[in-house]
């Protein structure tokens, strides 16, 4: 068994949660879910969540909970949530170990 942490929020992620759930007066929650779709099969989904439900799991840093459904946990699980900033635009990026491709925008993966 490992000790290593089902899924993580980085800093920046959890600065940017922060941020926009303060704009919009919600609870600091992001929700990644993996939808089928997608240029390389499936694709991430953002959002802020209202609440944590039953087959959730959970990761918390810097008060900033990041919430992901059982199903989509068994794609990403291992997965860092990043928030990054360059020329192309800010966004944030999933570093998922299980991918084992992706494509060009990165908001798609394939297993």
């Amino acid at each position: 068994m490992s000790d290593a942490p089902d899924i993580e929020l980085s800093p920046s992620a959890a600065k940017r949660v922060a941020t926009i759930a303060a704009k919009q007066g919600k609870a600091a929650m992001l929700r990644l879910s993996v939808d089928g779709g997608g240029c390389a099969g499936f694709q991430y989904v953002f959002g802020l969540a209202d609440a944590v439900g039953e087959d959730d799991i959970t990761a918390v840093r810097d008060g900033v909970t990041l919430v992901v459904d059982s199903v989509s946990l068994d794609l990403v699980r291992g997965a860092m949530v990043d928030y990054v900033e360059s020329l192309g635009g800010a966004a944030f990026k999933v570093e998922n170990p299980r991918a084992a491709s992706g494509c060009g925008c990165g908001s798609s993966f394939s297993i």
